[in-house]
This record gives C-alpha cells, structure tokens and sequence, in this order.
C-alpha cells in the first residue's frame, strides 16, 4: 500500500502543502516524531486528571454543544463519546475520493500530535495505523457547515475504528468492521475528549481546499503555456511582456507571469512587434499577464492560509500546557473559508479567459485559419463544439464562484448562531478547478491543432516547443471529423494535464511561478 518514498514524519509544525500531496496522492507512509508523542502523552495526563477528580469541563465529563450544562456521570464517559460519532455521522451524497479521504486522516494526524487536544496516544496511533495500512472510511461530501467543525464528515471518519460504518480496503467497500479485520487492525474504545477531539475541527475543509489549491497552482502555470502557444497562433505582439512594463507596476503575479510568457516563448519566431497597422492585441493577449497575475496573487495567499491550518489546532477545548482548558472557537472555518471562496473565484477567471481565447482560435474572423480549425469546413465540424463546452463550464463557473461564506444558518439551538459553510466553499472550489483546467486543456489541444493547420515552418519558443512534442505524443492533429470522436480527443488533453507530464516536461526546459522571484 505505502509508497517507496520516503517516511513523511509528523511534529505538527511542518507539514507542507507537497507532503500532503505526496500522502494523499502517492500513499507516502506517515510517523510522528517521538516529541509529539511527548506532547500527546502529557496532554492526555490533563485529561485523566479531570476525570479522575471528577471536575465539571466541557467535552470531557459534560454534554455537547447547547447540552454543555448537562453533566455524565464517570460511567457513561466512554458511551458518551461513542454516543457521539453515532450521531454526528450524519452525511449525505457520494463519498470523497481516496485522495481526499487520506488528506483528512494526515492533517488530523498532525493536529492532534501537537499536544493540545487531550487525546491517547494509542488512539492516535490507530488512525495513524488505518492510514498507513490504506483503510479508508466511507465519509459522505456534504453535511458540514463548517463550525463547529468539520462535525459530520469527522464523525464518518471515525466510524470504522469504532468497528463502525463503512470503508474502503484494496478497492472493497466493506463495512468498517471488516475493513480493520483484514487490515489486521483492532477496533477501539474511545475515552473521556476522544470523540470530541476527532470531530471538532477544520480538517475536512482544509483537505479538500489545500488539494485544490495544489492544483489550481499547478492550473496557473499551465495557464501560462496556453496563453502563450495561443500568442504563438496569433503572432502576438511581443512588448506586452517586457519587465520594464511591469516593475512600474510591481504586482507579484503579474510580474511572474510576464517572466514566465517570455521563457515560454524564449527563441519563438512567431511572435511579432507593434506596427502602425497593428498596433496592440486583444486583452486576452495582450493583458495576460494582468488577468494571469491577479489570480496568481490570490492563489499565494490561500497557500499561506492552508499552510498555516494544516500545522495548526483546532479542536475545543483546548488543553493548554499549563494544564487548563480553554473552550474557545479555534473549530471555526471562516479562517479557510474565505480564501477557498477566493479560490474559485480566482480560477474561475482562469477559465473565463481561456475560454476566450479558445473562441480566438477557433473563429475563421479572429484567427484567419479555416472555420473550426478543420480543413474541410462543413463536411466537417472540427472544434465548433469544443468551444460550446467551454463556454458551458466557464457558465458553470461562474454560479459555483458564488462566496459560501456570505450564508450562515444558526444551528444547535442557536449556541452555534454563525458558521462558515467553508467546506462547502472547499467543495465547488475544487469543482471550478476540474472545470477550469477542462478548459485550459482545450485551449492547449485548439492551439497545437492551429499550429499545424497554419503550415508554418517557424520555431516555437523553448518552453512552448516542449510543450507542443509532448502534447502531441498524447493527442495528434484531427485530419477530419471521421477519424476521431472528439470527447475522447479531449479526454486525452485533459488527462495529460492531470497526471502533470506536460507541466513537468515544460519545468525541466524552463522555471515557471506563480510568484515573481
């Protein structure tokens, strides 16, 4: 199951956003550190402390959310919190992918190892053990609002240690019971703060947000080399992108993305300069750099944002190292909530321009090459639809892109009076990501097609040439409508996206950011 990388060893302070990638994606095998296992240990001495003096504190001895005055009895502690996870799990719709799943099961591994949530070690070890050993439970997409936690989606997540619920094994969906016994793990008992521990937090919206902040990081450089083979068709006018234009205008993105259109296109000789007849290009040319940058801009800061949540605790209560409790609000996901509704605002403008530019391409007005990029108009359609499709999901984009967080809807008798539906900003970002790059796919396959429909004989600039050899090995030149279908033709555009061979290949011959360096 666990890949031949390297262990990645969780301390709770540093974790990154391409450890997460390597875990959730790659199945990298996870430890913690032996001074995390310190912290757990006497962060759990807190927690026996209270039960065994029988002091009154929220989580631990008492019920949960507007039931916070009701006190258990020492008996009932454990039953209280299996009690729990039986309730909380309340999800509803297909289940998250595998790569979510281990994304959620990591980043709650490394928040409760920093040593603030009262949880035994053992208990985190067997989390730890179901994530190493490729047990996945079966957790619902939709059910959280993002405060008090992650509450439904966590509860799932626990269920098959509990011998509960459902998970996936090898492939199998099984009921958690059986998913543990042929992984050859035990089922546990939770203890006093242990259910609670699990489920009150931000982990479900922060996994499902920092994977698509690591493919919308990606999506932008990928943005780039469409924007610039898209010059290349058109003969672009060159001196948009000089670096003197922009350090006068020193946006990072912006400046990032000029650099990167001129290494892409180093050594192109199909660019052209501004003339008296033609004096400037359109704005999705022209302004590339600006429209690229700003979203650029944005994605830099939601990477910090995520960065700091997955090394962070967010649990309540709190046990402090001086051994107190502090019931506080670090659960709550506006924090994340906002920068994943800016995530989709921000790549669905990368759509929308792309889609554009797809509509440059593909129109005999715009682009002087024959209607719909096919030789033989009429008898065939060529790329007509492929351009409908893009307009369809930059359509799409456009609703999902509606902020989440500006709703809130009170709920555990009003004790819970305001919440993020950042979990729900995580989810249609992700949505806009799959659609956005769907898009920028088309326009990488509509501009190799015009490449070579234009019969030019010029050289393509170095990261644009590379991108083009590799693209075509995948997806080849569309002669005429009866030879292909062209939702596999775009599949294949698409995939070699995902699996980030184009991108890859591209960064051996030239350095792209998304941040100017």
């Amino acid at each position: 199951m666990s890949s031949p990388e390297k262990t990645i060893v969780l301390d709770g302070n540093s974790l990154t956003l391409e450890e997460v990638i390597a875990v959730a994606r790659r199945n990298v095998n996870v430890a913690i550190t032996k001074d995390a296992e310190v912290a757990v240990k006497e962060s759990r001495e807190i927690v026996d402390k209270i039960v065994a003096e029988k002091k009154v504190t929220y989580g631990v001895n008492t019920g949960f959310g507007s039931l916070c005055n009701v006190s258990i009895s020492p008996e009932d502690t454990e039953q209280l919190q299996e009690n729990l996870i039986r309730t909380h799990s309340a999800g509803f719709g297909v289940p998250f992918s595998e790569e979510v799943v281990r994304a959620i099961m990591l980043i709650r591994i490394n928040s409760l190892v920093k040593g603030y949530s009262g949880i035994r070690l053992s208990t985190v070890r067997a989390l730890l053990d179901m994530l190493n050993k490729g047990v996945h439970p079966y957790i619902p997409e939709k059910g959280s609002l993002g405060a008090s936690g992650d509450l439904a989606p966590l509860a799932h997540m626990v269920m098959p240690l509990l011998g509960l619920g459902r998970a996936y094994y090898e492939g199998e969906l099984l009921s958690g019971k059986e998913a543990m016994d042929k992984a050859e793990l035990s089922i546990i008992k939770l203890n006093a703060k242990e259910g609670l521990a699990f489920i009150n937090g931000t982990t479900v919206l922060t996994a499902v947000g920092a994977l698509a902040t690591y493919d919308a990081i990606e999506l932008l450089k990928l943005s780039d080399i469409a924007g610039a083979l898209s010059l290349e068709v058109h003969s672009g006018i060159s001196s948009p992108f000089e670096e003197n234009l922009h350090t006068i205008r020193p946006q990072s993105g912006q400046l990032a993305t000029a650099q990167n259109i001129r290494y892409l296109m180093e050594g192109s000789q199909y660019t052209t300069k501004a003339t008296q007849e033609r004096v400037q290009d359109p704005y999705t040319l022209r302004c590339i750099p600006q429209i690229h940058g700003a979203s650029k801009d944005s994605i830099a800061y939601i990477k910090e944002k995520v960065e700091i949540e997955i090394n962070s605790v967010t649990d309540n209560p709190i046990i402090t190292r001086s051994g107190e409790v502090i019931s506080g609000g670090n659960f709550h996901g506006e924090p994340l909530a906002q920068p994943f509704d800016f995530l989709g605002i921000a790549v669905a403008d990368i759509g929308n321009v792309s889609e554009r530019r797809v509509e440059r391409l593909v129109n005999t007005n715009l682009s002087k090459l024959p209607s719909f990029l096919v030789k033989h108009p009429g008898l065939n359609s060529g790329f007509m639809i492929t351009q409908y499709s893009c307009a369809a999901l930059a359509s799409e984009n456009k609703i999902l892109a509606h902020p989440a967080t500006v709703d809130s809807i009170p709920s555990c008798e009003n004790q819970e009076d305001f919440v993020s539906m950042g979990t729900i900003a995580a989810r249609t970002a992700t949505e806009i990501v799959k659609n956005s790059r769907r898009i920028v796919a088309t326009e990488i396959m509509a501009a190799c097609q015009a490449l070579d429909l234009s019969d030019r004989q010029q050289n393509l600039g170095k990261g644009t040439q590379r991108a083009y050899d590799v693209f075509r090995k995948a997806v080849g030149f569309i002669e005429n409508d009866k030879d292909i279908q062209i939702y596999d033709e775009l599949n294949k555009a698409t995939a070699i996206l995902e699996g980030e061979e184009l991108l890859n290949a591209v960064e051996r011959m030239v350095h792209l950011s998304i941040q100017f360096e």
